[in-house]
């Protein structure tokens, strides 16, 4: 990436795609989500982001993030003071549209990241980012030093492009150090791991998706007393969220549906709550 303004690995540069589509959302009258932040960042970023330009697939990362957001914000509704640690977090601004004032956040990801973060984000008493890999259980550490549970745990666009073994090691990670606590993940089936060369965005970029995950029921099996509390596609959002898009996605989506489409079926939203 010489010459860009930006020194990313492969797989880490893939957060600059849904950066630039909450940009794009946000420039939008009737958007799904509102992130100026977003849009200042991509404006501060040398980058070429006009590969990137006009995909179909952009609106996907925006209803992800839409549908991680009611999470977190969920969580703490029903947990004032909890904690939210953000896998993976990339440039995610999920703290500037869903914190409370209350709880305390962790932003975890790779140390080229973190760097690149710390140029539009600085840390404060209750906002921390850390520098790890979230397969190193040296973070587990700082997070349950500093700060007491609850526990959400976000990792949006990041365990599919690890090995499945490293998945199961950090829900057991999580698991073991965070007991009770929520894990929020999206999920890749056969046919979008085996078809990705030919994915609008990720076929841009050099890195690859790994893990494949046929069916997110399955990942409850993975711990005793684990349990699946919500899975969805994009084009099966919680009803609430549904109603509240633009009335235009609201039609795409539906027609979508009709469709049937394998890449959007295979393609999950999942919310896990760990024994």
């Amino acid at each position: 990436m010489a010459g860009h303004g930006v020194q990313l690995g492969a797989v880490q540069e893939t957060l600059l795609i849904p950066l630039y589509g909450r940009a794009v959302e946000n420039r939008k009258a009737e958007p799904a989500l509102r992130d100026p932040r977003a849009e200042e960042i991509v404006s501060a970023i040398d980058y070429d982001f006009d590969r990137f330009a006009e995909l179909p697939s952009l609106l996907g990362t925006v209803l992800r993030t839409s549908l991680f957001d009611r999470w977190a914000r969920d969580f703490l509704t029903a947990h004032p003071d909890g904690t939210v640690v953000e896998i993976g977090t990339g440039l995610n601004t999920r703290y500037e549209r869903v914190d409370n004032g209350r709880a305390h956040w962790f932003e975890l990801d790779l140390p080229d990241v973190i760097a690149l973060r710390r140029r539009f984000f600085t840390d404060t008493p209750r906002r921390r980012m850390i520098a790890a890999s979230v397969t190193d259980g040296g973070w587990a550490d700082v997070v349950r030093e500093r700060a007491a549970g609850p526990y959400l745990f976000s990792a949006e666009a990041v365990l599919p492009f690890l090995g499945e073994p490293e998945v199961r090691a950090v829900v057991d990670l999580i698991a073991d150090r965070f007991p009770g606590s929520l894990l929020a993940l999206d999920t890749a089936g056969p046919g979008i791991i085996t078809t990705q060369d030919r994915h609008d965005a990720l076929s841009k970029v050099e890195a690859r998706m790994c893990w494949s995950c046929a069916d997110p029921a399955g990942l409850a099996r993975w711990r005793p007393g684990a349990q699946l509390r919500a899975t969805h596609t994009l084009t099966s959002l919680p009803q609430e969220m549904y109603e509240a898009l633009p009335a235009a996605y609201r039609e795409m989506l539906t027609g979508l549906a009709a469709q049937r489409l394998a890449q959007v079926e295979e393609y999950r939203l999942n919310l896990l709550r760990l024994p």
